[in-house]
């Protein structure tokens, strides 16, 4: 049965991973239909992320998340998430491996932060499989990073016969786009879930249907 304790649990998960969506969306959004994918880009683009992300994500967990037991761990994400942003902004002239190291940085220690938040949590806390789920796609997006050259360059010819270049740039800004979708949906779902209740809470089995309890009277 679903108690007045899940209840208020739910209430309080919900609104984080919905206002942590928002941002990776816009994000998502912002590079999607950006003709422009140049490391400067990049660098603005994911500073603006990360000060907003990081900015709701400390008022969420300080307001929402003090049940959670884990409330230290993302006011810490959090902050990591604004230090990379303002970083990214201040030194938006840094080139492509600045802008690996503070992408990679960021999902490496953020991913891992989540990671361990959703163990530590494990069906005792509402969100802890989401946290495990975003904290896996943060990490895996720091190893796919990493696998990009910095120095990767390559021509090819449009179908108008344009002559283009792919560059590390345009690969690693069009992965940060891609990483930010799937948090973003990600987020959106399971937030919306715990809301209309469709989302088990951990340790808590279901009700019995009716035909079961007619089968066991």
């Amino acid at each position: 049965m679903i108690t007045k304790d899940d209840t208020a649990e739910r209430a309080a998960y919900w609104p984080v991973a919905v206002a942590r969506a928002i941002p990776a969306a816009l994000l998502a959004l912002a590079i999607t239909f950006s003709a422009n994918h140049s490391a400067r880009f990049g660098l603005i683009a994911f500073g603006a992320f990360g000060v907003v992300s990081g900015a709701v994500l400390f008022v969420s967990a300080r307001r929402r998340l003090g049940s959670s037991g884990v409330r230290s761990f993302f006011v810490a994400q959090a902050v990591i998430t604004a230090v990379a942003g303002v970083l990214a902004l201040s030194f938006n002239g840094g080139g492509v491996r600045l802008f690996f190291l503070l992408v990679t940085s960021f999902a490496a220690i953020t991913g891992f932060l989540e990671i361990y938040s959703g163990i530590r949590t494990r069906r005792r806390f509402v969100g802890s499989v989401d946290w495990i789920a975003v904290g896996v796609f943060t990490a895996i997006a720091a190893v796919v990073f990493l696998l990009v050259p910095p120095a990767y360059t390559q021509t090819y010819k449009g179908p108008d016969g344009v002559v283009r270049v792919l560059d590390a740039a345009v690969v690693s800004v069009g992965l940060l786009g891609a990483y930010a979708a799937i948090v973003a949906v990600y987020l959106l779902i399971a937030g919306f879930s715990a809301k209309w209740g469709t989302q088990a809470t951990p340790g808590i089995a279901a009700p019995p249907s009716s035909s079961e309890s007619e089968t066991t009277a």
